[in-house]
């Protein structure tokens, strides 16, 4: 949050350092101005400073907060005036209540994305369980034998060659070495739990689909920005090579 808090000061104090834009540098940008529709290269800038840390603050704050738009705008002109109505000692204060309000605020949310993400992937997989050729091991993965192998069936300590893809069950694609043509390799016991068992179900040359719920992913916590907290996954898995 910190770094979102003092985005705009730090771009504002770069700005103070870098050396004056030059009548023939000004000329350059002439172009992109005109194409922008803004008066002037300094115009330009402005502008963009204010969009870009916008965007930092609307992209940091959870959505539970309330965001002044005027107010902002009130005390971005009050400081360039030097016109601040809450001094710095109050400011700091201000920023850490802020700052703990906030990471108790995105908890929530987190916590209450998981819940419906969990329910809705509990949903999912009870009717999957149902379909022809899934099987539920006790763990509660699911699987659907595409195409058996004949070769090897690694173990835990061992290393295999995939390829794959990785879905929500909303079919949304997060990730395929397949799309990239480009076989991934990795320890078996390095990688989520779901896979972990379900590579050691298979055999070189088979192609399993893995219906792995949460608890068996990344849980509550989520794994970048398409693998939400409490999301159930899919996975189309060909184990090319056990590397022993």
């Amino acid at each position: 949050m910190k770094k979102i808090i003092y985005f705009l000061p730090v771009l504002l104090l770069a700005l103070a350092c870098t050396p004056k834009v030059k009548p023939v540098e000004q000329a350059v940008v002439t172009p992109v101005i005109e194409e922008l529709k803004l008066a002037t290269f300094y115009d330009s800038v402005s502008y963009y400073l204010g969009s870009n840390s916008a965007q930092q603050l609307k992209n940091g704050i959870p959505k539970s907060f309330t965001f002044n738009t005027d107010l902002y705008q009130d005390g971005l002109k009050d400081g360039f005036e030097d016109k601040g109505m809450i001094s710095e000692e109050d400011g700091s204060a201000l920023i850490t209540r802020f700052q703990t309000e906030m990471q108790a605020a995105a908890k929530a949310e987190q916590e209450a994305a998981a819940a419906e993400a969990k329910k809705a992937g509990e949903a999912f997989l009870t009717d999957n369980a149902a379909k022809e050729g899934v099987m539920t091991t006790d763990s509660g993965l699911q699987y659907k034998i595409l195409q058996e192998g004949t070769g090897a069936s690694p173990t835990a300590s061992d290393r295999v060659k995939v390829h794959y893809e990785g879905r929500l069950i909303d079919g949304t694609v997060f990730d395929s070495s397949i799309k990239r043509g480009e076989p991934v390799d990795f320890g078996v016991g390095q990688v989520i739990s779901g896979w972990t068992e379900g590579l050691q179900l298979m055999k070189e040359g088979a192609k399993y689909q893995f219906f792995i719920p949460a608890k068996l992913a990344y849980g509550e916590r989520g794994a970048g920005g398409k693998i939400g907290p409490g999301a159930t996954l899919i996975f189309d898995v060909e184990l090319i090579e056990v590397l022993k």
